[in-house]
């Protein structure tokens, strides 16, 4: 086939979004299909554009055998709520020009990836005008997380008719997938029929990221910690629906355990604030975002995977960063209220606290670090249930599976 992907994030941002739509390109092209994609340069988590790459200008490039064409984008250095709008809207609109230019590519299938919903009307179009199949895939609610994270008020005008145009934008789709159950449910609660909804979900490649056997590791030597001292590792993006101001306020009420440290590793928005906040704190430590070369070895280094969430944004996404936990094979703390499809997971494999209880999750932190059977248990538990539920194959082949569906209903 065909295909032609639009979306904001792509390769070689190294987390998030832009990871698993630059692995999607890659497979669909090794698998054989014709994949070109439209997207910006890179820019996150950082909000930076760095070199080779330019936030002024088209480029194109062969990335892995697709062809890839970068547009223009506004990034704002301190991101807030109107400029994160603005910044959205200025990919949707530099990017309508070059979807225009690949209509003589006349492609059997158009993938909007969400966000930007800003961008998903062009992308409809485009596919209506070379009678394409047209597939949004939702890998974050924009307009939902901004109203449970006080960015826009529910009551609001303008975000009242902002839901009406969300559902306008999803009725326009041939099929509409997110990434876990509970966001399918919402896009059924926002009017998509359910025979138009696909779950596809978020994956990690097991035979990159895997229990490794309990040596000295290289992280452990470069921050001074020592082999018996229990890491508790958070890695990935630090933004707002983060919520990793409440490590940093259990690694306080525990600092006087010594056996105990904190390693918070990425970069983003929230990360000065948290090194200041953090700053007189003697079990905390930081890392930048490692090169995925090293991510194995990174998220080896933990004894405790702990992954924090906004209670507001515990449904409206689905952290792609607790594959990667799952798989190496080491215990999960999360914080995520009863009911949660996060909490459903972790729930099997670890231990959930209620979001923003800090005393719960000190606690939790604590017994867990004194418990090494039960580590070793769990962290073997977190190993089958990636390998069995989202490995990379897996996932890929069955998503190939329902874009040839939609072309022979036999398949």
């Amino acid at each position: 086939m065909k295909i032609l992907i639009h979306g904001l994030n792509f390769s070689p941002e190294m987390i998030g979004i832009g990871k698993y739509t630059g692995e999607l390109a890659q497979w669909l092209a090794n698998a054989g299909h014709d994949v070109n994609v439209v997207t910006a340069p890179p820019y996150y988590p950082d909000w930076k554009v760095r070199p080779p790459y330019s936030s002024w200008r088209y480029q194109t490039e062969n990335w892995q055998g697709v062809k890839v064409v970068r547009c223009p984008i506004w990034v704002p250095r301190h991101p807030s709520g109107i400029t994160r709008i603005i910044h959205l809207l200025s990919f949707a609109i530099t990017s309508f020009f070059t979807l225009i230019s690949e209509i003589k590519f006349k492609p059997d299938v158009v993938i909007s990836v969400v966000p930007t919903l800003f961008a998903a009307p062009s992308a409809a179009w485009i596919a209506r005008r070379c009678k394409s199949v047209s597939w949004l895939h939702i890998q974050d609610f924009e307009l939902d997380a901004a109203a449970n994270l006080g960015m826009l008020r529910s009551t609001n005008v303008f975000m009242q008719l902002a839901i009406q145009w969300e559902k306008s934008v999803l009725s326009r789709f041939d099929r509409v997938s997110s990434i876990s159950n509970q966001m399918v449910k919402r896009l059924i609660a926002k009017g998509v029929p359910e025979e138009r909804t696909v779950l596809f979900p978020n994956w990690v490649d097991t035979t990159v990221i895997y229990p490794l056997p309990a040596i000295d590791n290289p992280y452990r030597k470069e921050l001074g910690i020592s082999n018996d001292q229990i890491v508790i590792l958070y890695s990935g993006n630090m933004g707002a629906k983060q919520g990793l101001g409440l490590l940093v306020d259990a690694a306080r009420k525990l600092q006087s355990n010594r056996q105990l440290v904190f390693v918070l590793c990425g970069n983003g928005s929230s990360r000065s604030n948290l090194e200041e906040s953090a700053r007189v704190l003697q079990n905390v430590k930081f890392l930048d975002l490692q090169p995925p070369n090293q991510l194995n070895l990174l998220l080896n280094t933990a004894d405790i995977h702990i992954l924090p969430q906004q209670a507001g944004a515990a449904d409206l996404v689905m952290p792609s960063k607790l594959l990667g936990m799952l798989a190496s094979g080491k215990p999960i703390i999360a914080t995520a209220n009863p009911g949660t499809e996060l909490a459903g997971v972790v729930g099997q494999v670890g231990i959930v606290t209620p979001s923003n209880d800090v005393d719960a999750l000190a606690q939790v932190i604590k017994q867990l670090a004194d418990s090494p059977e039960k580590r070793r248990q769990l962290g073997n538990n977190s190993f089958q249930l990636a390998k069995n539920e989202w490995s990379q194959e897996k996932v890929l082949r069955a998503f190939q599976s329902q874009l040839k569906s939609l072309f022979d209903p036999r398949l």
